[in-house]
Formats: C-alpha cells, sequence, structure tokens
C-alpha cells in the first residue's frame, strides 16, 4: 500500500500536438470485446451497512497462491483484450522505447564515496541492465575491486534486486540483500572480500538493512512477517551460526508501527527504531558490545516522533514534540529522556525542519520554506548560512556522506530543466564543485525548455502549488496536451525533478505539471494532516481544482488534459474519476490502491495495520463513513468515465493485485461510456515493476503510446 516515486524532433511534430481536437480524427481501436469477470457475490456486512462485493473472488490467488488459476485466466484475459487493443502501437512503442534508451548513457559510473578508506561507486555497461558495485583503496588510482557483478548474478531471472550493501568495519566482508520475487522479501548474504567466496549465512526474510557491529562478526537485522510482510523483530546474527536459531533482541507488539535497525555515522552506537505516523521510539546499544541488551532513550508518547542524532559528545533530537513543524534539541549521551531536551533550533510555522546530517564539525539541516528545500549548513558555534539555489521552482537534498570527519557535504540539485546534478561542498571554505550532471545522450539544450511555479485555489481557498513544464513555443491557446502527475499522501513531498523521458513528451507539445497537494508535505507538517483521515478528501479535491485551474489558463483543455498516479497517488486516480470525469481525456492508474475499505479491514493483507494512522481503522463506524465516501471501488456508478489505462503486478506487496482488477471488472460492467479501459498486469513482477535499468522503459513507452494514441500522435 505505501503508496513509497518521473530530443529536437522535427517542427511538423510539434504543430500537429497543437491543432485543436476538433480537427483531429477520432482515435481508432480495434473492434474487440473485453473480458467479462464472473459475477460471485459476497456480502459484507458492517457498522448496519450491507454491501454486496461480485469481485471479491479475485482475492483467491493472494489467498491460495498457485491452486487460483481463475484469477490468472482473468488477468491473463485482459492481458490479451490490451495487446489487441494497443496493437496498432506496436511498432511506434518500439521506436519510443528505443528514443528513451537512446537519452541514457549506458557506461556510466557514479561519483565515488569514500568510506573508511576506500572510494564506492556503481558503474554500468553497454547493453547490460543491471550495474557493478565495486571499491579502491586509498585512492581512484588503486586498482578496482568489483564487489557484486549484479549483471551476472541476475542472469536468467525476470527480477532481481540487490539492497543494503554494508561493508564490515574492517572491510573485510559485505552483507547485501537479495530480492527474486519483487515483493521486497530480500535474503541477507555475507560475502568474503578477500577471497570471493559468499558464506552459507543466507537469512531470508528480511528488510535488507544489515548492520555490523565493531567485532566484524555479529550483524544485526529487521526479520518480516511472512504473511503481512510487516517488519516485527530485530534479530542478531553471529557470523558462520545457522540463521534459524538468531537471537531476537527486540519484538514489536504493536503492529501499526515500522521497525528498524541503523548505525550511527561516527560508528559508535546501533540504533533500534519503531515508528508509526504519530509517534516513535528508539533504543541503543554500544557497537562494540553488541551481546549488551539495548537501551530506551526516550519512550513513546501518542503524537511525538523524535530521532536521536549522534554527535562524539551528545545526541541531537529531531522532534515535533511541541512543535508541529519540528524543532531541533540536544541532550547527553547519559541523559535521553525528554526532560533533558535543550532547545537548539526552535519551531517556526513558516518552515518545516525535515532531517538533520551530521559531521564532526558541522551539521547540514533540510528544511522545507514556502514549499522549496532549504539546505543550511551549521557550524558547531552555532554560525549557519544556507547553500543558494537560484530556479523558481526545484529539487535538492543531502546525497551519500557516509563519513563522519570531512568538511565536504555531497548534495543533490536538479530542477525539471536541470539535469540530476552532484555537487560537493566544503562547508569551512563555501566553495562547490560540480561533481557530475547527468548526460542526456543525443544532446539536450535546457534554454529550448521553460518551467515555471504556479498556485491554484483550492475549494477552501488554500493555494496548491502547480509546478510545469514546456517546450518553448508552446501556446496558452488550450490545444496542447497536459500530463498532470501527483501523488498527496503519506507526507512525502514530490519535488520537481529532471527526467529524459519526459522530453518524449515535450518535444511532442505535451506540457508536464505536477500538483503539491494537500497529504504531501511541501508546505509544512500542516500540509499532510490537512490530507489524511477524515480530512483525506482535500487531496482528491486539490487534484480537480489543480486541473480545473490549467485548463482556465488555457495551458490544456478538457479534450486534452490527462491524469497520472501510482499506489496511493492511484488511490487519487480512482477517486478523481468518480468526482470529475469529464475533466479527463485520459487516466494512468498505476498500482493503484483502490479498495480502501476491503483492504484495510484484512488485517492479512501485507501493511494493512501500519496503515491506520493514515487512513482509519474502517472497524470504528466514523472512519467507515468517511472512508466510503471516497473509495473508488465502493463509488463506481453507472455514468461516463474517461479512457483509462490501469497497470498492476502479480506479486505487488503493497497493493494487491486484485484491488486494480476488481476495480476495471466494476467498472466494465458498470460504466456507460464507449471509452477504453486497459489492465496490464505484469505477471512476473511486483509495485516497481521491472528491476532492469532499461526494461521498465517499455512500460513508459506503453503509457506514451496511450497518450500519443488518444491524441492522435503516430511518431
Amino acid at each position: 500500500m505505501k503508496k513509497t516515486l518521473p530530443l529536437l524532433l522535427l517542427l511538423p511534430v510539434l504543430v500537429a500536438c497543437n491543432n485543436s481536437k476538433k480537427h483531429m480524427k477520432a482515435t481508432q481501436w480495434p473492434d474487440a470485446t473485453p473480458p467479462v469477470a464472473e459475477k460471485i457475490p459476497t456480502t459484507r456486512v458492517l457498522h448496519g451497512d450491507t454491501v454486496v462485493d461480485n469481485y471479491y473472488w479475485m482475492i483467491d490467488y493472494f489467498k491460495k497462491g498457485k491452486d487460483s488459476t481463475r484469477v490468472v485466466q482473468y488477468l491473463e484475459a485482459e492481458n490479451r483484450y490490451t495487446d489487441t487493443m494497443m496493437s496498432s502501437t506496436k511498432d511506434f512503442r518500439e521506436h519510443l522505447f528505443k528514443e528513451l534508451k537512446g537519452r541514457i548513457k549506458e557506461k556510466d559510473e557514479s561519483v565515488p564515496v569514500l568510506n573508511n578508506g576506500y572510494y564506492y561507486y556503481t558503474r554500468t555497461e553497454d547493453g547490460k541492465q543491471y550495474f557493478k558495485y565495486c571499491r579502491k583503496k586509498g585512492s581512484l588510482s588503486a586498482p578496482e575491486e568489483v564487489l557484486l557483478d549484479v549483471d551476472e548474478m541476475a542472469k536468467g531471472l525476470p527480477y532481481f534486486a540487490v539492497s543494503g550493501m554494508k561493508v564490515s568495519p574492517d572491510n573485510k566482508l559485505l552483507a547485501y540483500g537479495e530480492d527474486k520475487v519483487s515483493r521486497r522479501q530480500y535474503t541477507i548474504h555475507i560475502k568474503n572480500l578477500e577471497t570471493g567466496e559468499v558464506l552459507k549465512d543466507a537469512i531470508p526474510n528480511t528488510q535488507a538493512d544489515p548492520v555490523w557491529a565493531a567485532d566484524n562478526k555479529t550483524l544485526f537485522y529487521t526479520a518480516k512477517n511472512e504473511v503481512t510482510l510487516l517488519s516485527e523483530k530485530i534479530k542478531k546474527h553471529r557470523l558462520g551460526s545457522d540463521p534459524k536459531q538468531d537471537e531476537e533482541v527486540y519484538h514489536e507488539k504493536d503492529n501499526s508501527n515500522y521497525i528498524g535497525v541503523s548505525k550511527s555515522k561516527n560508528g559508535k552506537y546501533i540504533f533500534i527504531y519503531s515508528m508509526a505516523t504519530m509517534s516513535s521510539e528508539m533504543r541503543m546499544v554500544d557497537a562494540n558490545t553488541p551481546d549488551q541488551p539495548f537501551k530506551l532513550l526516550a519512550p513513546r508518547t501518542k503524537d511525538v516522533l523524535y530521532e536521536m542524532i549522534a554527535l562524539d559528545e551528545k545526541f541531537l533530537v529531531l522532534t515535533n514534540w511541541n512543535a508541529k513543524n519540528f524543532r531541533l534539541m540536544e541532550c547527553p549521551l547519559d541523559k535521553t529522556a525528554k526532560e533533558f531536551w535543550k532547545e537548539v533550533i526552535p519551531h517556526r510555522k513558516d518552515v518545516l525542519l525535515e532531517g538533520v546530517d551530521e559531521f564532526k564539525d558541522f551539521i547540514a539541516i533540510t528544511e522545507r520554506k514556502n514549499g522549496l528545500v532549504q539546505l543550511l549548513v551549521r557550524n558547531r558555534n552555532g554560525a549557519a548560512y544556507f547553500i543558494p539555489f537560484d530556479e523558481p521552482t526545484y529539487r535538492a537534498s543531502v546525497g551519500a556522506n557516509p563519513e563522519y570527519n570531512t568538511d565536504i557535504l555531497r548534495y543533490n540539485y536538479t530542477s525539471l530543466t536541470t539535469p540530476n546534478s552532484i555537487y560537493d561542498y566544503n562547508m569551512e571554505t563555501k566553495a562547490r564543485k560540480l561533481m557530475k550532471e547527468q548526460e542526456v545522450v543525443g544532446g539536450y539544450d535546457k534554454a529550448d525548455y521553460a518551467s515555471e511555479r504556479l498556485f491554484a485555489t483550492a475549494k477552501d481557498g488554500t493555494k496548491i502549488p502547480i509546478s510545469l513544464v514546456y517546450k518553448k513555443g508552446h501556446k496558452k491557446d488550450g490545444n496542447a496536451p497536459l500530463l498532470l502527475y501527483a501523488y498527496g499522501s503519506y507526507g512525502n513531498s514530490i519535488d520537481p525533478a529532471f527526467s529524459s523521458n519526459t522530453l518524449s513528451l515535450l518535444n511532442r507539445g505535451f506540457v508536464y505539471a505536477i500538483a503539491h497537494i494537500r497529504g504531501g508535505q511541501e508546505m509544512g507538517r500542516q500540509w499532510y494532516e490537512d490530507g489524511k483521515l477524515m480530512k483525506k478528501m482535500n487531496t482528491f479535491t486539490d487534484y480537480v481544482s489543480c486541473g480545473e485551474y490549467l485548463i482556465d489558463q488555457k495551458f490544456t483543455s478538457k479534450g486534452h488534459m490527462y491524469a497520472q498516479g501510482g499506489s496511493a497517488g492511484g488511490l487519487l486516480m480512482g477517486v478523481v474519476v468518480n468526482l470529475s470525469p469529464e475533466l479527463w481525456n485520459g487516466v494512468l492508474a498505476h498500482v493503484p490502491f483502490v479498495d480502501v475499505i476491503n483492504t484495510m479491514l484484512d488485517e492479512s493483507i501485507p501493511l494493512t495495520t501500519n496503515e491506520f494512522d493514515e487512513w482509519g481503522n474502517p472497524k470504528q463506524k466514523a472512519a467507515y463513513e468517511y472512508m466510503k465516501t471516497y473509495s473508488p471501488y465502493e463509488n463506481v456508478q453507472a455514468k461516463a468515465y474517461p479512457n483509462m489505462l490501469v497497470t498492476t503486478g502479480l506479486h505487488d506487496s503493497q497493493v494487491q493485485y486484485f484491488e486494480p482488477a476488481k476495480w476495471v471488472a466494476k467498472l466494465r460492467a458498470t460504466k456507460t461510456d464507449k471509452n477504453v479501459l486497459l489492465l496490464k498486469t505484469d505477471m512476473d513482477f511486483g509495485h516497481g515493476g521491472a528491476s532492469g535499468r532499461f526494461d521498465y522503459l517499455k512500460d513508459v513507452a506503453f503509457n506514451y503510446a496511450f497518450m500519443f494514441k488518444l491524441e492522435g500522435i503516430t511518431k
């Protein structure tokens, strides 16, 4: 459900895109009959409300696995129908795939990161889908060591992912997680970097977050519940022992909390954290004494979030205690209860304090003001200054900074027109060095494109930020197609970033826009709280208001407006097609969370209990009644809906496949229009789609081809 993120062609293509819809030929689709899902009524009675669900049976594959052939047969029938309906775009999709892939520098290398005497980096090779994880000792001119050849490891597998690579303090062992199914259930392996041997210590069903103790033989990790996929236990593994005998050092009893394990940057402490939406708790053990019990730093308190950040002589505390937008406090290493917290940076109503990165002599603070990220550098004497950014809308973030004893801050910067850039910044001298800017193969000139930051007015008068980009020469006459993306949940802020893929839209006359709606955290913590639980409807009406504003400003029109969202953003898609179906010519709903009530009632479904603080618990009558006002599946009506492409993955661990499948089946049986409705299920992958760095581009090409077909764009 977590539901977590988006050259120059001939002028006649752009001119064709800008023609009015009324002058374009109507979109021609094959005369094919869509699958009709069987109706098997299941009755739900709750809070005196009776609901008949004709498609509940589609949960069978999740409950029974491969024994449920009728679910697979239905999904395969939908796939065949989708293939037929999109058959005329096959050659165009292949062209688009090559166009998208052609902008990627195939032989490439990441900016090396210094950690404990070694420079670590990844590199990719021509034609290869994955990467090699490498290091060099002491100097970039030293011989290369290939720690993991992921291209080789992934051979013959439809899906493969590596995550959580952690090298032991003595630099001799590498722990890492493998996922071969795409359900985010990782098996941790340990490799001897001196001999190349992968040890027999295979630890299954983990979160891929191995943490080494200082003795180089003790490893902490998060174990998952095999059914619900909840992170339930922190375990301790001793090198060479049977993982089945690993000691449980922490068991989270509250199934609404996420837990994990981490290590302080200075290497002195190992932390266990437990966090819900509105409370958190941390425990600690000295990395030199891993067999000692973990010490509770401060007990969880309702509506209080905190994070401890270790310096040499004290802890910094990032907390919302009496501070909605968070503040920074500090406490002694041996006195960590709240009564010992002392304020360092006070709460500010107009600034959200998002994060702190610690160094020996500096701290780097990530703040958000008026929807934009600010990076504040502060030395240990309290003197502070901001790193300047010049564009009206952008994304900035602290990068990989594993070294504690350094004056260099690595940060990332991008915008809708500026390719992803990595900088090293000297916090002492304020000197900035560009280490790498994403290369767009084939050429890219940012001067050919323009970005803007606008504000739409919501139903209640709130101003909603919109970031958008288009190719210069765009005419605001309402005839250009526009793709409007949003997410709007979990407090996740969607900052505008460059994507070479988007150029395939812009160069064909599209405008690309991001609606920074409530439910995210762009405008502060209140922005999030005003878009969750019993205020969730704000998320959806904000998006509609943004769409209406863009039409009013003549960036596009109803005949050319497209909506896109995935996961919780897919819920957004499901709601807005019920609220304002006439606004959209086409909708892209990816892995959509659309069966809200049934999913939140079933605690056997992965992640359900973790989500009660976000959506509410429908076992409570007020929450049930409110959810029922917006849940897309519950609100399908006999009326006209826009053209829709719905995608899912059979092995999705976040939003189960049956949610979009049921939704499409109900839409087919209920809607009154003749617009196209497609369901595309990936039978091999899960929530994030394909794992290779090129394979996912086939999905991007498919999505673009769907919109281009509706627009009459053929090249």
